[in-house]
């Protein structure tokens, strides 16, 4: 089966690209001799983050237009929050799509989170590398928006997308860090609303000392989404920062090993079952002789 799917992967063939990504999302037989024999792909993977409301969405769908335009092939994975029945994602984000549906150059697909605390699916990793063997241009990836967790887009996207809004003012003050450091563009959404001016300005100055410390200055760039201002000069930052990029191969050295990491890291806990952890914890509480660390070396 995975064999057939390989050989239709790169034709602009979309019902075969969902069946993979299927095959490789719910693990089912031959999805890692699958993965082992994809083609390289030369996507640009984009992550899209930021806090709720921010108007990611309505972002992503804007960004796809400006590259359609161009004649370039754009693959979008929404990553939304799980249903708490059925742990299938709720489908918000391919409604405000849906214009790009059915377009040939467009390929929309959402993904449960089923529980990820990094603002992604488990499995991103490994379905960013089957679109990216789609033969796609650009592939942007929205992560559910949850606030300070959401760093686990830096190790996977090549350029990270930081969305806020003026209102956001305060949020920032509290902010942890770390939030702030995995942006490659900060894009302040909503920016007709009052005291967006204002926002850019104390935004740049938290930055300042950041700044300092890096061979570029970053992005800081005004958007009104919902209208298509400031879409223009976001793509273009999008392209410099590629071309940065290439400049820089210590920056892909580390994203490619983060992904690596992380792959080795599931594959090795494939086998480790909570029940037998459970079990095993019960019979420790039981002897009164309780310790963490000597169950976790057992397995």
């Amino acid at each position: 089966m995975w064999q057939a799917l390989l050989n239709n992967l790169g034709k602009d063939n979309h019902k075969s690209l969902a069946r993979a990504i299927s095959l490789v999302e719910n693990e089912q037989d031959g999805w890692l001799p699958f993965l082992s024999q994809l083609p390289a792909g030369s996507a640009r993977l984009v992550g899209i983050t930021g806090p709720p409301g921010a108007g990611k969405s309505t972002l992503v769908d804007a960004l796809i237009g400006e590259w359609v335009a161009d004649g370039k092939k754009v693959g979008v994975l929404c990553v939304d929050p799980s249903s708490p029945f059925n742990l299938g994602a709720v489908l918000g984000d391919r409604i405000r799509m849906n214009q790009w549906y059915n377009h040939p150059n467009v390929y929309i697909r959402s993904l449960a989170s089923r529980g990820s605390l990094g603002g992604l699916n488990q499995m991103i990793i490994e379905i960013t590398a089957v679109m990216q063997a789609a033969g796609f241009d650009y592939i942007l990836v929205e992560t559910i928006g949850i606030g300070q967790s959401e760093v686990e887009i830096a190790g996977l996207a090549d350029t990270t997308v930081l969305v806020l809004v003026p209102e956001a003012g305060d949020e920032i003050q509290t902010m942890k860090a770390g939030v702030m450091e995995i942006a490659d563009i900060f894009v302040v959404n909503k920016s007709d609303r009052p005291d967006a001016d204002r926002f850019v300005n104390n935004l740049r100055l938290m930055m300042a000392p950041a700044f300092s410390q890096q061979e570029r200055t970053i992005p800081v760039i005004k958007t009104i989404a919902d209208k298509k201002e400031g879409i223009q000069e976001l793509k273009d930052a999008i392209r410099k920062d590629a071309a940065h990029e290439e400049l820089n191969n210590d920056r892909k050295v580390w994203l490619l090993t983060n992904r690596v990491m992380q792959i080795i890291q599931r594959l090795r806990m494939k086998d480790v079952q909570p029940a037998v952890i459970s079990e095993k914890i019960r019979e420790e509480l039981a002897t009164g002789q309780f310790n963490l660390f000597r169950i976790a070396s057992q397995f």
